[in-house]
């Protein structure tokens, strides 16, 4: 059994999520200690705990250590990944729900499925835009076409947002795994194609929306206004469209998307009470900016 430090570099959940999915893959045992150790509370939390038995599901893994705030994991595949229909819910790992992030649930799940035989469909519930996780969104239209390029082919739709601290979003996705008729790639153990992302090319556009669930209209017009101008003072042309997200909660957020020659990046700022709507809209102005001047391919 591989032995794994969760608090290696940032020692955050990303340790964690990228081990439980080469595990998968390879069906090799892992055995995950000091889980998130470097985060104000370690060990697993609800989304965490999510990602595990959502990945174990689908390889039929044993598990030792699958429970909040356990900061060691065993984790034995016992069969390869299997393509099906799966749902999963952040709310249920925890007493009370939670808001864990649906991207992160996604992203543990997601090359496993594109490997397996056959097409999945999964239907994640939680949080959908909530901080320390991109939201939904980002894996629309910027973490699924830059793979896309490389040949693993998922669409995903948001059914309703999920914000903090209630949760309650739900999105889907449909993952086509390497069986499927007409995916163009033959079937090996390892069918993706490299990319070459170190150039990215001029801006071709920048877009976004600003988006609020059960707030008054004002605040998404405010944060669209401020956007606009923010940009336009710099040169930019930003094409902004105001979103009423249906949600069970309230919330709000500012998201970008650049699009270059060669790269696409997306950009985030959530509001939260005390907030005012420009500064949403300036965090994530500032943050295209500072990536747009540093010349990069691909945001940090």
């Amino acid at each position: 059994m591989i032995v794994i430090d969760g608090s290696y570099g940032e020692g955050g959940g990303q340790v964690l999520r990228t081990s439980l999915t080469l595990s998968a893959l390879l069906g090799e045992p892992v055995r995950i200690e000091n889980i998130r150790a470097k985060r104000p509370k370690p060990g697993l939390a609800a989304q965490h705990l999510t990602g595990v038995l959502a990945a174990a599901r689908i390889c039929n893994a044993g598990l030792e250590g699958a429970k909040l705030g356990s900061q060691t994991l065993a984790f034995v595949p016992r069969s390869p990944p299997r393509a099906g229909n799966y749902a999963f819910d952040v709310a249920e790992a925890r007493k009370g729900g939670s808001a864990g992030a649906t991207s992160l649930v996604f992203q543990t799940l997601l090359l496993p499925l594109a490997l397996a035989e056959g097409a999945s469909r999964l239907v994640i519930k939680g949080g959908t835009h909530v901080a320390w996780s991109p939201p939904f969104h980002y894996l629309k239209h910027v973490y699924l076409p830059i793979l896309r390029r490389m040949g693993l082919e998922a669409e995903v739709e948001i059914e309703q947002w999920g914000w903090y601290p209630i949760g309650g979003g739900e999105m889907r996705a449909r993952i086509k795994g390497i069986g499927d008729k007409g995916y163009g790639l033959t079937p090996t153990p390892y069918p993706l194609t490299p990319i070459d992302l170190t150039e990215r090319g001029q801006l071709k556009r920048l877009w976004g929306i600003s988006a609020t669930s059960n707030l008054p209209t004002h605040i998404g017009r405010r944060q669209k206004r401020r956007a606009e101008e923010f940009l336009r003072q710099l040169g930019f042309d930003p094409q902004m469209e105001i979103v009423d997200a249906p949600s069970p909660g309230r919330g709000t957020c500012v998201f970008l998307v650049a699009e270059y020659e060669n790269a696409v990046a997306g950009f985030t700022s959530l509001g939260k009470r005390g907030k005012p709507a420009e500064k949403v809209a300036e965090e994530a102005c500032r943050q295209f900016v500072e990536y747009h001047r540093s010349g990069a391919c691909l945001e940090g």
